[in-house]
């Protein structure tokens, strides 16, 4: 467990039991701390130490005894704790580092305009500067860059900023699971014979590039959607509008139209929920060669790669708030383009976009 500061509660403890003579060591079990903390504790806010020699009165003959000598000062716990929060105070101050003017500010000011986290930011900088004779200069951490966003007042990075999201789901709280209804989409039948755990062992470890996830994310009352892809070893995203609906023919018909952009080894199998926007799917894999796998009811975390890619999608288009009636395929290339752009840690803070031109070079060579 880790150190935990003395509470007002245990200050009190603390004035009483001084007060009264006991020694460290008795308050300290008392109070359920180590001796050593009763001791500093006395030591900021017990006033000075006397090793004067001879007769004490009798009230200072009933004060503890520490390393210097005897406390010749009363303990207020209310003072104590006072004094105890503006040090702590004082020290996260000291702490702040602020991030100057100068390149380094304007490379931090631009990835976050392009949504990357600041540790996103932090490691991508230690990447590329590796082993560089300027890698001082360009070496910022995570927490300088979340303090200039959020805690500086002065020379902070906030007013820079005209798209910054502190959360990137926006709730407070946390949600409840969904109960699990695996017998109530017993009956679709475009299901039956492609369960998830019939698609090739290969996908599983993300060795080979050209399995994907996909869902539907909808729009402000469900009244919109757009069609989102993830390749599971590149993390590379693609997007599809949907202006004519989400039914089945629809879905099918922007699918196919995203997968013609692949080549031909890109598009080894497609995981995707049980929605019936995909009952059509035999004419999907007609068209693109490209075979349809449906993870089991509520389990969404067999797609957990699009379930994440969603959840950063929803930075663009907050969730009950965005409809979808009005973004066109060329806004989703532009947010694709960002995503695919961003260093993540899975993939050693390379982008999926860099990850995914390594696969296809390596696949001509």
């Amino acid at each position: 467990m880790g150190y935990r500061r003395l509470s007002a509660e245990e200050r009190v403890q603390i004035e009483a039991l001084f007060g009264a003579g006991l020694s460290m060591a008795q308050i300290a079990v008392q109070v359920g701390r180590h001796k050593s903390t009763v001791s500093r504790e006395l030591a900021r806010n017990a006033g000075f130490w006397s090793n004067v020699t001879g007769s004490l009165s009798p009230l200072r003959a009933q004060r503890p005894v520490g390393r210097r000598g005897r406390y010749n000062s009363r303990y207020c716990a209310q003072s104590a704790h006072r004094r105890a929060g503006r040090l702590a105070r004082e020290r996260w101050g000291r702490r702040q580092v602020k991030l100057g003017p100068g390149p380094l500010r304007d490379r931090v000011v631009a990835e976050l305009g392009q949504r990357w986290s600041p540790r996103q930011i932090s490691a991508r900088l230690a990447r590329e500067y590796a082993g560089h004779p300027d890698a001082a200069l360009w070496s910022v951490s995570a927490e300088t860059i979340y303090q200039a966003v959020y805690v500086q007042s002065r020379g902070g990075l906030r007013e820079e900023l005209k798209d910054q999201v502190a959360l990137r789901s926006g709730r407070v709280r946390r949600r409840a699971r969904a109960v699990p209804g695996g017998p109530l989409r017993s009956n679709r039948s475009w299901t039956q014979e492609w369960r998830l755990s019939t698609r090739p062992a290969e996908a599983q470890d993300r060795a080979v590039p050209g399995h994907w996830e996909g869902d539907l994310l909808i729009g402000a009352g469900g009244a919109s959607a757009i069609v989102t892809l993830v390749e599971r070893s590149s993390r590379y995203v693609m997007l599809g509008a949907l202006p004519g609906g989400r039914d089945s023919s629809t879905v099918v018909g922007v699918l196919t139209t995203l997968f013609d952009q692949l080549p031909a080894h890109l598009r080894r199998s497609l995981a995707w929920d049980q929605g019936s926007e995909l009952a059509q799917a035999a004419t999907f894999r007609l068209a693109t060669g490209c075979p349809v796998y449906f993870a089991d009811p509520h389990s969404p975390w067999q797609r957990g790669s699009n379930e994440n890619t969603n959840g950063l999608l929803r930075q663009y288009f907050p969730k009950g708030k965005h409809s979808f009636r009005n973004t066109t395929q060329a806004d989703l290339d532009a947010v694709a383009t960002q995503l695919n752009a961003r260093p993540r840690m899975t993939l050693d803070w390379a982008t999926p976009a860099e990850t995914l031109n390594h696969y296809l070079v390596a696949l001509t060579d």
